[in-house]
């Protein structure tokens, strides 16, 4: 006998509602009660605590691949030591950041978005969501809706199909699903992967290993930097920590244009670089073509970072080796590679990437037609062709992070200003020019972007459709560009309430 369950849905309404308390979830936090303190909100965290990525990730070594001066938001300055910070600092800045602006009062803890949907006439989103363990149903009203969940699933990382994995006798972990439990002291160590994990996860677990291996199909570009930066030290002990932060953050943000400017320009140089520095620090008699000379150029994916040489030093001391080979099958001891060689391994660690998804996964649709977000033009970086009211924050694939997340908010609260002055429930990106070419979302080689890019929006060929990965551009664009471009169509649907709680 089917019995029926009475089910409480809980509805509530907000002018703009943020979905993730990671580090885009909390600025856009900040921003808005900022810049726009008449407008209510409220975040929405699908996990039980604030961090996003720094909370999730707890391997050895965690830490970013971007200094901290351009990974900090622009309002509060980083004034630790080390530029290149680990997760658990970066995780305790972005829970204080919450606590000293009240923004961790206003989160919804448990909450996982599963859909929404957008109303015309009414000028709002109906957000529903799954609360808890025992994913109670609920529903949530804002005008507008700001994603700030990140590009890659929580559930789980990415990891090939490896022939004989249930062979081996030791344990086998994805970077993404590290406990603590995990034993690695005095044990053969193979770390599968050759990006940004991997680089990080080697030397550390060098420390205490009887050996590490990172075993690659291919290489990666690898840079040394120093861990501090010696400039910033200089300047906080002269300057107010605001003034001395903003230089120093400058100063980071022009040379990583450079740089990367320089790839794009002219790749050989670049090679030539970064290939002459990890000589320096391994010696002549280093295989470095096979080891370290990838077979793309510079910037075409990701740069890796070893802060003060550290995977490098790692392999110096014989601590730490590299492989570049290909998994043949893996077996009872460890793995068997294409060459015939083989590896032993107490412990199998696949670094091996991550399954990227669009705004978290959720389902959205306009006036009850499903939205697939592949066929729309990603506008300015941060909306979406025909999607009224709703952005998201990305990033730079070739700087920070959050360079591009403050700057998104900014032209979001921008936006929310000039539709009250003006009495305008909604916005939406319109694309009215038949000859704008579609090109790739990111222009990327890197295999976890390949993967899944046609699940992505495109980006045109044209403002403000292109992506151009350029800070100072963006800033042009979103901190002092026009909010109605000819572009953006506004409209007051008849049947819509006041327009944005004005």
């Amino acid at each position: 006998m089917l019995r029926s369950r009475s089910v409480t849905v809980t509805i509530e309404h907000f002018d703009v509602l943020i979905v993730g308390a990671g580090l885009s979830g909390i600025g856009a936090g900040y921003h808005l009660q900022t810049r726009c303190p008449d407008r209510s909100y409220a975040i929405l965290e699908g996990r039980e605590r604030i961090g996003g990525t720094w909370d999730l990730f707890r391997y050895p070594g965690i830490r970013s691949d971007s200094d901290m001066y351009t990974l900090g938001y622009s309002f509060r300055p980083w004034e630790h030591a080390k530029a290149i910070a680990d997760g658990p600092a970066i995780l305790k800045y972005v829970q204080d950041t919450a606590r000293e602006n009240g923004i961790d009062r206003r989160i919804r803890f448990g909450h996982q978005v599963r859909r929404a949907s957008w109303s015309t006439p009414e000028a709002r989103w109906m957000v529903e969501a799954e609360r808890g363990s025992a994913n109670e149903p609920v529903r949530i009203s804002c005008d507008f809706l700001f994603v700030c969940g990140g590009y890659y699933s929580y559930a789980e990382g990415y990891t090939p199909e490896f022939p004989g994995r249930e062979r081996f006798a030791g344990r086998i972990v994805h970077p993404q699903k590290w406990t603590e439990d995990i034993d690695y002291a005095g044990k053969r160590v193979v770390v599968i992967g050759s990006g940004a994990t991997a680089v990080t996860l080697v030397p550390e677990l060098a420390k205490t290993a009887a050996h590490v291996t990172m075993l690659q199909r291919s290489p990666t570009y690898i840079v040394a930097l120093p861990s501090e930066d010696g400039m910033a030290k200089r300047l906080r002990r002269y300057l107010p920590a605001m003034l001395a932060y903003g230089i120093t953050r400058w100063k980071r943000v022009l040379l990583g244009m450079y740089f990367f400017n320089l790839c794009r320009r002219n790749p050989a140089r670049a090679r030539r670089m970064i290939l002459r520095g990890v000589r320096a620090y391994l010696g002549p008699d280093y295989d470095v073509g096979r080891h370290f000379t990838p077979r793309y150029n510079p910037w075409e994916q990701r740069l890796c970072l070893a802060p003060d040489a550290d995977l490098f030093r790692a392999i110096r001391a014989k601590r730490a080796s590299m492989v570049t080979d290909r998994i043949e099958t893996f077996t009872e001891k460890g793995l068997q590679l294409a060459s015939g060689a083989e590896l032993e391994a107490d412990l199998i660690v696949t670094a091996t990437g991550l399954n990227l998804q669009v705004l978290g996964g959720m389902q959205l649709s306009v006036d009850g037609m499903s939205v697939d977000l592949a066929r729309t033009f990603n506008y300015k970086g941060l909306m979406y062709s025909g999607v009224p009211n709703l952005a998201s924050s990305f990033g730079y694939t070739n700087a920070s992070w959050t360079l591009k997340c403050d700057l998104s908010c900014e032209y979001l609260c921008r936006l929310l200003k000039h539709m009250k002055k003006r009495g305008l429930a909604q916005c939406t990106p319109r694309n009215t020019d038949p000859s704008l070419a579609e090109e790739p979302w990111i222009d990327f080689s890197s295999g976890y972007v390949q993967r899944t890019l046609e699940q992505f929006p495109k980006q045109g060929s044209r403002a403000p459709w292109k992506l151009r990965q350029n800070y100072a551009l963006d800033i042009m664009t979103l901190r002092f560009g026009r909010i109605d471009d000819g572009v953006m169509e506004f409209s007051n649907p008849p049947l819509a309430p006041v327009a944005l709680r004005a």
